[in-house]
């Protein structure tokens, strides 16, 4: 099977919000109102097989001068076990290095998946305290989470807040 991974593209919005709705109904993954998937667009990447469906996608946010995060990584039921999702994480890696970012978090239940990557859980304190309080000035929830703030939510699903130094992982 031939996958290209490309910019995402405004069109491809509602397969995405496809990809997300199942594994946001298991609580795998935050699902998101459309608007939020437009405003980010441009931070997407997606799968595409030979048909144009559009199979796999996943995101990286940008947080501070250093930091990024991978979000919204999804494949879709047909594509899963094929390698996929390791194709796109490494893209979106990539990415972060090409951006200049240091570090990448998650948070993920796929704690196994992100640690064949080299990413580790985080510890409570990832940040200088000055970066930290930049970073409460941020609206978004990903932020948020990443600072671990009880007003987003407290963390009783038991997902793992989990970073990558890109100088430690295999190219």
């Amino acid at each position: 099977m031939s996958i290209e991974l490309r910019p995402a593209l405004p069109a491809d919005v509602r397969a995405i919000d496809r990809l997300v709705q199942p594994l946001a109904a298991r609580q795998i993954l935050l699902g998101k109102e459309l608007v939020v998937y437009y405003e980010a667009i441009q931070e997407f990447l997606v799968a595409v097989d030979e048909d144009g469906t559009v199979i796999g996608c996943g995101a990286l946010h940008v947080m501070w001068e250093d930091l990024g995060e991978v979000r919204t990584l999804a494949v879709s039921e047909e594509a899963r076990g094929t390698g996929l999702g390791h194709r796109m994480l490494e893209a979106l890696l990539q990415r972060a290095r090409d951006l200049g970012l240091e570090r990448v978090f998650c948070l993920t239940f796929e704690v196994d998946f992100f640690a064949r990557h080299g990413f580790r859980a985080m510890s409570p304190d990832p940040l200088p305290p000055e970066v930290y309080a930049e970073l409460l000035r941020s609206s978004d929830e990903g932020v948020a989470e990443f600072l671990d703030l009880a007003r987003v939510k407290p963390n009783t699903l038991g997902n793992t807040r989990m970073i990558l130094r890109l100088a430690d992982a295999q190219v």
